[in-house]
């Protein structure tokens, strides 16, 4: 009674003592609940020892890799633009401050060993200041409405996004 209700029009007895699986397009609905019954634990299941291994040293050889290849080297120096020039280069072992004019005031840099940030910047929005401290190789804060940009320099630079 239960294959009639799924019986398609024209279908002879057959369809119907299957229970409905012709009108699903061949296939048995107890198939379709065994599918959806295979879970994570039965894959689990067919994994041996040997399997694990080679899923923990191909993890171990990511993690490493990402470690070793994705560090740049130590900066030794800052260059300092304005307006696209270079303004000032300086080195990274001893504190100092640089001024720097831009076409909307005084842009103030600090220095410290191994590491620079930008201390204040007239523009409106103080992204660059909020930045903070630069400290790898590479990287680099721009003020763009003053036209004023620090970068670390020197080692070897770390890989972002816009250089592979």
């Amino acid at each position: 009674m239960a294959g009639a209700l799924f019986q398609r029009p024209g279908a002879g007895a057959g369809a119907a003592s299957l229970g409905g699986a012709a009108a699903a397009g061949g296939v048995a609905p107890g198939f379709v609940r065994a599918v959806n019954r295979l879970a994570v634990r039965d894959w689990l299941a067919l994994l041996r020892p040997g399997d694990y291994m080679a899923l923990l040293l191909a993890a171990a050889v990511c993690v490493v890799s990402a470690l070793a290849l994705w560090q740049g080297g130590a900066p030794d120096k800052v260059v300092v633009r304005a307006g696209g020039q270079v303004f000032a280069e300086a080195g990274l072992s001893s504190a100092r401050v640089i001024e720097v004019p831009g076409p909307l005031g005084v842009t103030r840099i600090e220095i410290e060993p191994g590491r620079a940030r930008v201390a204040s910047d007239p523009g409106p929005r103080q992204y660059c200041v909020r930045q903070g401290w630069l400290s790898r190789s590479g990287a680099t804060a721009i003020c763009a409405p003053n036209q004023v940009s620090l970068s670390l320099a020197g080692g070897a630079s770390d890989y972002d996004s816009l250089n592979y």
